[in-house]
């Protein structure tokens, strides 16, 4: 009897072993250590040097006899805790802002869907044309979706973004109104109403459509709410006049104790200090097209496929006569109904 190779052999199973995904995170980790254009050094080492030269320079005086330059009192002019708990508190609302932001977005992806679900199982076509009309309130949810992106980013109708999914008549009353996504929902609840007159939906199936048509205006007013609600001016300025002041003043505290050492200290500090201000201002409003910010073109694409996806269904989404890919009826829906 030949010993099993140990190179093909099963692990024991008390062996442990590194799973690849584990080993993926660590190289992860540090791969994201040295994205340098993803973090906040671009924008904020200008000052970091400014910070560090005024250390070195109070250094140099310190050294030639300067001993005025010492002065640890200077510490005390802006306590180190009360700068701290600004920070906390800016950054915090930053995110607030930032997270509300993902949140309504999430809301607009769910109820895109659940409307557009909804509009497939009750409202039947029969005809050709009746197919094509639905197909178009479908990519009506998606042009909300994308209209919606460019509403909050101030943008002009990018008419590109809409190819395959609004006509060009419809585009052109776009260009024309202030509001292009209230406009669609608003023909979206046009032909709700029509399939209601035309006795297609009955009471219950129009109030809950017309629910879900509302959570998507509502989260459009929560992502306005965040864009047209800006951090007040004040409290930006006067955090940043405190940051400048207590960062020039630091290397006057330290100068005595670090010698030399004084202009790197100083640099560390306010990396740290502008860093945490610098990432604030970063997520504040999440809704443009940095780095920072949400990943609003992918959601616009997922609801886009999604939209699509219902579409290619046809007539099998929601009929109990007709089988859809893949799916087999149960023997009690193929029998006619009496």
């Amino acid at each position: 009897m030949t010993s099993p190779n140990p190179k093909t052999a099963p692990p024991k199973a008390n062996e442990l072993s590194v799973p690849p995904e584990r080993m993926s995170v660590k190289s992860l980790w540090f791969s994201t250590l040295i994205r340098l254009p993803d973090s906040v050094i671009p924008n904020i080492w200008k000052r970091v040097a400014l910070c560090g030269l005024v250390g070195f320079l109070v250094s140099w005086g310190y050294s030639k006899g300067a001993i005025w330059l010492a002065q640890p009192g200077v510490a005390n002019v802006i306590p180190s805790l009360v700068l701290g708990l600004l920070l906390v508190f800016r950054t915090n609302t930053a995110y607030d802002r930032f997270w509300e932001g993902r949140k309504s977005w999430g809301r607009i992806v769910n109820a895109s869907r659940n409307l557009v679900r909804q509009i497939l199982v009750a409202v039947q076509t029969h005809s050709d044309p009746e197919r094509e009309q639905q197909r178009q309130v479908i990519r009506l949810v998606a042009g909300f979706a994308i209209a919606t992106k460019q509403h909050l980013r101030g943008e002009q109708l990018l008419r590109f973004e809409f190819d395959g999914v609004l006509t060009e008549h419809q585009l052109d009353v776009l260009s024309s109104v202030n509001h292009p996504p209230l406009e669609i929902a608003v023909w979206i609840d046009d032909y709700l109403q029509q399939q209601r007159q035309q006795g297609n939906l009955d009471p219950f199936q129009i109030n809950s459509l017309m629910a879900l048509i509302s959570e998507l205006v509502d989260a459009l007013g929560a992502c306005e709410r965040i864009v047209k609600t800006p951090v007040p001016l004040a409290y930006s300025i006067h955090l940043k006049q405190l940051l400048l002041i207590y960062c020039l003043t630091l290397p006057f505290t330290l100068v005595a104790t670090l010698g030399w050492l004084t202009g790197i200290a100083a640099a560390l500090v306010s990396f740290t200090m502008l860093g945490i201000e610098a990432i604030a201002l970063d997520i504040e409003n999440p809704f443009g097209r940095d780095r920072h910010d949400l990943p609003l073109e992918a959601i616009c694409t997922t609801i886009r496929r999604n939209m699509e996806d219902l579409i290619a269904l046809g007539p099998a989404c929601g009929r109990r006569d007709v089988e859809a890919p893949g799916i087999q009826l149960l023997p009690e829906l193929r029998k006619p109904a009496p």
